[in-house]
């Protein structure tokens, strides 16, 4: 079904003419990115947002789809060029808005052959897998798409590392030296017995009307494939890593440093902030930033009773036992405890609710050493245990806000649940916005009375200045020549955070260019959009119906936002849903 489907979406995307006689400026856009989405969820099969059945192969990742791909979205662009945007209607202008950016966004990937760099030190095709192993399987059929899955693993890998080689070749590949000890993900499934391994998570405890005899049977086909087919892929993909790929990365670190990397990296800018502004304002704005937040941390610092100077509270921070979960299990019932505080308040701040639950899981033991404090989303809010010394306490609070509710696990259920809304916009995350949001409802926790402490304040605070560093770090690496040791000790100097974080953080800022720069950029637009309602609209203004008109947007980007404000103001500032016809 599926294949027939973008069969037929891309069939109809070539053969409907442009101007398609007595076809509204609305009917027209509509049919664009109905067909283009279509055609999309079947060229990347992608299941791991838990929510739709489990796909039974993985995508094709090889020159010609990828050729094949730019071909398509040019197609898409030409005819949205030829649609009269004054003829839309207000609701369609708004989609308009947020789908022609994405659009160029995917293009330009294709032009700069980002495909060609899959893997880095935060993420890779590999662990996304992994993702998938860890969803929910809500049927029988999910149990048997995944093996036939795990089936396709051995052409998937190929394809990836032939592309792998063809970026290394042109020098586009992570730098060096942040690719050291990333190979333990892959040698955790070589080495793992295939009752143990990752992959084989669905299987341990199947849903109870499998019939046993079934449970059997596909637990003993799951660990066959396993064995003989995921295990030597695996194999060869580490082969690789370690003996090619590894070796031969760049030594540079900054995008500007790879093929057409100025103009790589402002693209990149473009994409994650949905902003065209250059890297030397951005690196301004942070600087700024920086330094009044700054101000209000050493104001936190006092109200603690410390009587030391700032470098010294942060030592005292990092080192003093009150600050470190004694147990994995002690800080996720801490993480649990603040989630469940924050139910309790949800109605306070919020009209719309989502039905999405999320579980607090351990991040796994093969990513953990290299994974982020927490990361959320729908359904889950995975939370690192390892290492409990550099998982302090006082940031807790801040990064439960962010990853769970109302942060990713609380907007992102939101927008795939408003069935209103576009399927491109429902199941397509914009950083700015998403990330925004979620950095915004950290600072919004002190309003909802979240942080006890100074210390936790504090916390928030150096939440919200490594947010703003990011600003400076991501910028100084990439386009102003900074070093790795100059990144680290920048993030030491003026945040609370671990050191192991720290670096953590800064190879991830270093793979990732310009990702880093949508959170305070995102947070700043939400915050300024709220101090302009408010102010316009004085005793008018309410607080919940401001929160559920950023949320009913879904993930857009922020000038899509600013200008929904605009008209939140316009309107009295009476609620998310007014008659955008």
């Amino acid at each position: 079904m599926r294949v027939t489907a973008a069969i037929v979406a891309a069939l109809l995307l070539t053969m409907v003419p442009v101007h398609a006689a007595g076809k509204t400026a609305d009917a027209r856009l509509r049919a664009i990115y109905t067909a283009e989405w279509k055609w999309r969820e079947a060229q990347f099969a992608d299941d791991q947002d838990g929510t739709k059945p489990v796909v039974d192969r993985l995508p094709k990742v090889a020159a010609a789809a990828q050729a094949a791909r730019l071909a398509y979205w040019q197609r898409v662009m030409k005819r949205l060029d030829a649609i009269p945007y004054a003829k839309l209607s207000p609701k369609e202008r708004v989609n308009y808005d947020v789908y022609k950016p994405q659009i160029a966004n995917l293009i330009a990937d294709q032009k700069f052959r980002a495909y060609e760099m899959p893997a880095n030190s935060d993420s890779s095709f590999w662990t996304d897998i992994g993702y998938t192993a860890r969803r929910p399987f809500r049927t029988l059929a999910d149990y048997r798409s995944w093996i036939a899955q795990m089936r396709d693993i051995p052409r998937y890998f190929r394809e990836q590392i032939e592309e792998m080689r063809a970026g290394e070749k042109r020098g586009f590949t992570p730098p060096r030296q942040t690719l050291e000890g990333r190979d333990a993900s892959i040698a955790a499934v070589t080495q793992a017995k295939p009752e143990e391994s990752l992959l084989y998570t669905p299987f341990k405890e199947m849903l109870s009307n499998v019939p046993p005899a079934e449970q059997a049977s596909l637990r003993a086909e799951a660990m066959k494939v396993i064995r003989e087919e995921v295990q030597p892929a695996y194999a060869e993909l580490l082969k690789f890593w370690d003996g090619e790929y590894v070796p031969g990365a760049r030594t540079t670190l900054a995008a500007e440093a790879l093929p057409d990397g100025k103009a790589y990296y402002r693209q990149q800018i473009r994409e994650y902030t949905t902003l065209d502004l250059s890297p030397d304002a951005i690196h301004k704005i942070g600087v700024d930033e920086v330094a009044k937040l700054h101000a209000e941390m050493i104001a936190a610092m006092q109200e603690s009773g410390f009587k030391g100077d700032f470098s010294a509270f942060l030592a005292f921070l990092r080192s003093d036992p009150q600050f470190t979960a004694k147990t994995p299990q002690d800080l996720l019932d801490r993480a649990a405890w603040i989630a469940k505080e924050f139910d309790g308040k949800a109605s306070q701040y919020f009209g719309l609710l989502p039905r999405t639950r999320f579980a607090i899981k351990p991040v796994p033991d093969d990513m953990a050493p290299f994974y982020t404090a927490g990361r959320g989303g729908p359904g889950v809010y995975l939370l690192n245990t390892y290492d409990l010394p550099h998982r302090p306490l006082y940031s807790l609070t801040a990064l439960t806000l962010h990853e769970s509710a109302p942060g990713h696990a609380f907007q992102i259920p939101l927008a795939m649940e408003d069935k209103t809304l576009p399927d491109f916009r429902r199941y397509t995350y914009i950083s700015a916005y998403g990330e925004g949001w979620a950095v915004y409802c950290e600072w919004l926790g002190q309003e909802m009375g979240m942080y006890k402490t100074p210390y936790e304040r504090f916390g928030m605070l150096g939440y919200q200045i490594w947010r703003a560093a990011r600003l400076v770090v991501d910028t100084g690496i990439h386009s102003q020549g900074w070093t790795r040791a100059q990144a680290i000790q920048y993030l030491r100097d003026y945040t609370a955070l671990p050191d192991r974080e720290i670096e953590t953080e800064v190879d991830r800022y270093i793979t990732w260019p310009g990702q880093a720069l949508s959170y305070y950029l995102g947070e700043m637009a939400i915050r300024e959009a709220r101090a302009k309602a408010e102010k316009a609209l004085g005793p008018k203004f309410d607080l919940r119906a401001f929160h559920d008109t950023v949320l009913q947007l879904g993930s857009v980007p922020l000038p899509v936002l600013t200008k929904r404000i605009d008209a939140f103001i316009a309107g009295g500032g009476k609620g998310p849903y007014p008659d955008l016809e």
